[in-house]
């Protein structure tokens, strides 16, 4: 469809008088699966769900199915596994759709092939508060960073990455002590329902769109949330308490930051700061062996509350130290 055409489309009635936008959505994690539960309690016409391909996974290699592609089954809906997004195949079978509007919820960047073809265009639900955050892993960096409030916001995908102009944004505060995990699960809810708004105001044609040049608040730096990498959840004890302590909480449940603990790798959880003057080196380990098990910071301690040892299951400190001693030592908690 030309630009002309898109411009003149019928936005209270895409599909020319005869009922709701056809959508075809696109996602695969969990956080993804919020946003077409709420489409389908909406009774809007998703005629399609574009998902991951099957992939092997666990000790048997089991082909393992999409968090989205479960959810679609039960619903009944059609469902596409494409390999590859610039194949001629797709994209005939996407085009076979006839959608007037694409949703797109943590999936994969797509070619403009794919993302220019509705008349309606494409429409991205992103868990940030844009133009801040930008990229893969959002929720973990505004954690890791210590950000005090962040949000999710849904705007039209364009050529360069997360960068398409703002439809909405609906804002929520990090609480202090709050994990990725759990920001997680209500970013998706809250996401699911900004969601349904925007097509809502979009069908209602009452949705402006905000280039993100014009929202951009007052920080002189613009954040950015690159994939996460295993250096990325390497603890340095050489760091403040508290910028230790955010990125265990930004880390949490996946991947989990991690030190050493005995030439062993330790993943932590779930943990609590202790504000206190250290006369010992950063990276020191102290514990009773009974209930506590902390790690020296630049100016405090970091205390263990939720760990995993290298080959050993995720448990609480007090059952850890009950089948593990951990001798105090200086060279236990090098990063």
């Amino acid at each position: 469809m030309t630009e002309h055409n898109k411009e003149n489309a019928d936005l209270s009635s895409p599909t020319g008088g005869q009922g709701a936008p056809r959508i075809v959505f696109m996602g695969t994690p969990e956080f993804a699966v919020a946003s077409l539960h709420a489409l389908v309690n909406e009774g809007f016409n998703i005629v399609g769900v574009i998902t991951a391909p099957d992939k092997p996974a666990g000790r048997g290699m089991q082909l393992q199915q999409s968090a989205v592609k479960k959810y679609a089954e039960e619903k009944g809906l059609r469902i596409l596994q494409p390999e590859k997004l610039k194949a001629q195949n797709f994209l005939d079978e996407l085009k076979a759709l006839n959608a007037d509007l694409q949703v797109v919820v943590a999936f994969r960047m797509l070619p403009e092939v794919v993302w220019n073809m509705p008349p309606l265009g494409t429409i991205n639900v992103h868990s940030s508060l844009l133009p801040q955050y930008r990229g893969a892993a959002p929720i973990n960096w505004s954690v890791i960073n210590g950000e005090k409030e962040t949000g999710v916001t849904t705007f039209k995908l364009q050529h360069e990455i997360d960068t398409g102009d703002i439809l909405l944004q609906e804002k929520t505060a990090i609480g202090e002590n709050e994990t990725a995990g759990e920001l997680h699960d209500r970013l998706k809810e809250l996401g699911a329902q900004l969601l349904v708004r925007t097509i809502k105001e979009l069908r209602a044609g009452v949705l402006k769109e905000t280039p993100q040049s014009e929202i951009r608040d007052q920080k002189s730096k613009i954040s950015h949330a690159p994939k996460i990498f295993t250096e990325t959840c390497r603890i340095d004890w050489q760091r403040p308490a508290q910028e230790v302590y955010n990125l265990i909480r930004g880390l949490s449940p996946f991947p989990g930051a991690f030190t050493q603990l005995q030439g062993k790798t330790l993943k932590i959880y779930k943990a609590d700061i202790e504000a206190t003057t250290l006369d010992i080196d950063a990276g020191t380990v102290a514990t009773d062996n009974k209930t506590y098990l902390k790690f020296a910071c630049l100016d405090g301690y970091i205390h263990i509350k939720e760990l995993q040892l290298e080959g050993k299951k995720r448990m609480g400190v007090e059952d850890f130290l009950r089948g593990y001693k951990a001798s105090p030592n200086p060279s236990n908690g090098g990063a």
